[in-house]
């Protein structure tokens, strides 16, 4: 995959602790590395050297010591090992020893399965001044007792001069490199600034999450341009390859059937029931109508296992102004239902939420179009009747009992309308031939989705007589 952007940010743990890390954004993933120690590779006579067992003989003076640390012991599961050599003491002299080689024998002795205290006593209680060690290197230990080891590395410098005796190899030589501790996936993956579950935001601060539940953590950036820059970077691949999705999709579903628009948002949730205001819910315009996912739609059958399932022109959408806003959470919408739930919804950005409100309209009006018409069971003066609405003819209201039209009008000639917010509704229209406004009220048990539709196929009306109505969105 292609690298396209790559940069050094800060990641938080959540405790307090912060390190220095890089991302690298690639055309369908984040991923995110941290620098660590490691042991860079070795000439082939070094490998030999190091799997060698090797006897040293250090020659101490008087009643100093060795010069050297060790650590580890069977009371450990492990051999002690040489864990420090001091630099100009006898250790260090010999130039045999390097950090992480295991003491095997003392004097001839078999140490392996003594304790630490044992080792270094028997060391200690040696007659004369020379020391004789069995060891052998053990790699697996080496590169934790290396760490900050700088005698070693020292040594491995080539304007040193050279030491008596075997040449030994240039160890500990370590090196710092980036290392991959994720990698998240960007197909259907999501980016927030916020806070999880609330409406504050984070100081330049972001996290990315997979749709496999990885996470970045939370990374911050030195200021807000270079926040900018990735958060942009980031969300348009994410929307990039959700596009490349749709079109793939729609080309296996027949045209009523098309997605139309696919996006992450935050859903508004009620204080009684849930502990945080906001879940995170993947949002789809799918044929006629609106989805709600806790989890993205990645296969077929997982269109019938949404949370939440609406015909679009049996709602309402509409952008929340400043002072409808719910809390601090800005690019809000609203989706109204006819059983009377609002479901407020938010983005990350303002272009997030207008591709969510050109993308509804797009819907509605494409669905309108196909069933061109809908009737509600209503009742006028005492009667029952059915009130359709009509893509091309608009308003008529047919008796049930004689099967004859009662009114008819076009959409065109509605004025006005208003409601009691239960079952009554009034519609004005005008008379083409008197130009008088006439009032018409119906009764209606299903008053919001009659109110709704009513918009929607208005919506879809306009859009066909000025298709600029769309493109303006």
């Amino acid at each position: 995959m292609t690298e396209v952007k790559c940069g050094i940010v800060t990641l938080h743990d959540g405790r307090g602790k912060a390190q220095p890390i890089r991302l690298q954004l690639m055309t369908e993933t984040l991923v995110i590395q941290k620098e660590e120690w490691v042991t860079a590779p070795l000439e082939e006579e070094d490998e030999v050297f190091l799997n060698m067992i090797r006897e040293v003989s250090i020659n101490r003076e008087g009643a100093s010591g060795l010069g050297l640390c060790v650590k580890g012991g069977a009371e450990h599961n492990l051999p002690v090992l040489i864990s420090r050599i001091i630099n100009g003491q006898a250790a260090d002299r010999s130039g045999e020893l390097i950090v992480g080689d295991a003491i095997l024998q003392v004097n001839g002795n078999n140490v392996e399965d003594f304790t630490h205290d044992q080792v270094v006593k028997a060391m200690k209680d040696t007659e004369g001044n020379i020391v004789k060690l069995t060891v052998k290197h053990f790699r697996p230990a080496s590169h934790f007792l290396n760490k900050g080891n700088s005698c070693n590395q020292v040594r491995s410098q080539k304007d040193d001069p050279p030491l008596s005796g075997p040449l030994i190899p240039g160890l500990p030589r370590l090196e710092r490199q980036w290392t991959t501790v994720t990698s998240i996936p960007l197909l259907y993956g999501r980016l927030t600034r916020f806070l999880p579950g609330t409406d504050k935001l984070r100081m330049n601060s972001f996290e990315v999450f997979g749709c496999d539940g990885s996470s970045s953590g939370v990374l911050h950036c030195e200021d807000n341009r270079m926040l900018a820059e990735w958060i942009q970077s980031i969300t348009s691949i994410i929307d990039n390859l959700l596009t490349q999705m749709v079109q793939m999709t729609n080309k296996m579903l027949l045209a009523e059937d098309h997605i139309a628009h696919m996006c992450w948002s935050q859903q508004r949730m009620s204080a009684a029931v849930h502990n945080q205001p906001w879940k995170a819910k993947f949002m789809a315009l799918k044929g006629p109508e609106v989805f709600l996912f806790d989890v993205p739609p990645m296969h077929a059958r997982d269109w019938t296992r949404c949370d939440m399932k609406y015909k679009v022109y049996e709602c309402m959408f509409k952008m929340l102004k400043d002072e409808e806003l719910p809390d601090d959470r800005q690019h809000c919408c609203s989706v109204q239902t006819g059983s009377g739930e609002s479901i407020v919804l938010s983005v990350e950005s303002r272009s997030d939420l207008l591709h969510i409100e050109r993308a509804w309209y797009k819907t509605n009006s494409l669905a309108v179009h196909r069933i061109k018409n809908i009737t509600f069971g209503c009742s006028w003066r005492g009667r029952l009747s059915g009130l359709t609405l009509d893509l091309e003819h608009g308003f008529s209201l047919v008796d049930h009992e004689t099967k004859t039209y009662v009114w008819t009008y076009r959409f065109s000639q509605l004025k006005g309308s208003s409601d009691d917010g239960k079952t009554k509704l009034k519609l004005l229209f005008q008379n083409d031939l008197s130009r008088s406004v006439e009032s018409r009220e119906i009764e209606c048990t299903s008053l919001h989705t009659l109110m709704f539709c009513v918009h929607a196929f208005l919506s879809a009306k306009l859009s066909s007589v000025d298709p600029s109505f769309l493109s303006n969105y």
